[in-house]
């Protein structure tokens, strides 16, 4: 296990920075607690025994894998938590929005995968530098179980050419892949434990092995963005706000949920999905359930 990167008062010093926007990419770092990461996954699993055969609009999964900071609490809570927004604020500075936040799951013993891939493909939101990934261990990601690969300096790119494949053994939602070729030695393995993060960059070339071990790897992934940024392909996009001011009015803002799965934020999350699934499967050629 490597140790995280020592932070000055819990921020990013001016090397680590430099560092960041060097590599587009930085780990690992510390975020919530060791003893906060265990419970966040003590109290996913809850939901997820609680949930599983609930009479939800959609299946469970698509709550966890799309936006489940609108209507899961404790998402909300891992992304708006103080220990976490001190390190972003030295990418983003001190307006901060929650763009998604998801639950990346691999079971153990699969051969799911994450193709090689740039975040900001079919986002709507251009190649653009505010917007950034917090990938939050609850469990060990290392490269038995399938953590993250990036390539160095692959941010400096504009957005490339991507092929959809739709393979279901694949956890994107498109199966997308940048249309390059990426050699071994060009991947950089981003270990991180509970307690850990990391954190890319939206034009970062990365993906991820199947978990060959006998635990879940378990992340929470935040996406967070700067107000001044804005939707260019879709009518309205979303975010909840984080820290700081929003001057700029760009994303309707998303209230902090209070339960689970209340009907109010089922209701509104259903209005986003909506929205964001007309940019995120714009000219797709196949589908696929969380996006339906």
């Amino acid at each position: 296990m490597l140790s995280s990167h020592t932070l000055s008062a819990g921020r990013l010093s001016a090397d680590q920075q430099a560092q960041y926007w060097q590599d587009g990419f930085l780990f690992p770092l510390p975020s919530i607690s060791v003893d906060t990461a265990h419970a966040a996954r003590v109290e996913l699993e809850q939901i997820e025994a609680t949930y599983r055969t609930a009479d939800l609009p959609h299946p469970l999964n698509t709550y966890k894998r799309v936006n489940a900071h609108v209507v899961m609490p404790m998402a909300a809570r891992i992304a708006r938590d103080p220990a976490v927004l001190d390190v972003i604020e030295g990418i983003l500075g001190p307006d901060i929005l929650i763009y998604s936040t998801e639950f990346f799951i691999k079971e153990p013993n699969t051969s799911h995968i994450v193709s090689m891939h740039q975040d900001l493909t079919y986002w709507g939101l251009g190649a653009i530098d505010g917007l950034v990934t917090a990938w939050i261990a609850l469990s060990p990601a290392t490269p038995a179980s399938g953590c993250m690969d990036f390539v160095a300096g692959s941010h400096k790119n504009a957005i490339l050419e991507h092929e959809d494949s739709f393979d279901p053994n694949n956890l994107l939602s498109r199966g997308q892949e940048v249309k390059v070729d990426v050699a071994p030695e060009d991947k950089t393995a981003i270990e991180i434990h509970p307690g850990q993060m990391s954190l890319h960059h939206g034009l970062t070339i990365h993906g991820s092995g199947p978990n060959t071990t006998d635990d879940r790897r378990i992340a929470c992934v935040v996406r967070y963005i700067r107000p001044d940024m804005a939707q260019e392909v879709g009518t309205r996009d979303y975010a909840m706000p984080a820290r700081g001011t929003d001057r700029h009015g760009n994303f309707v803002h998303v209230p902090v949920p209070t339960m689970n799965f209340a009907p109010d934020a089922l209701a509104f999350y259903d209005d986003i999905r909506t929205a964001q699934a007309k940019v995120m499967m714009k000219n797709a050629k196949g589908s696929t359930e969380i996006y339906a």
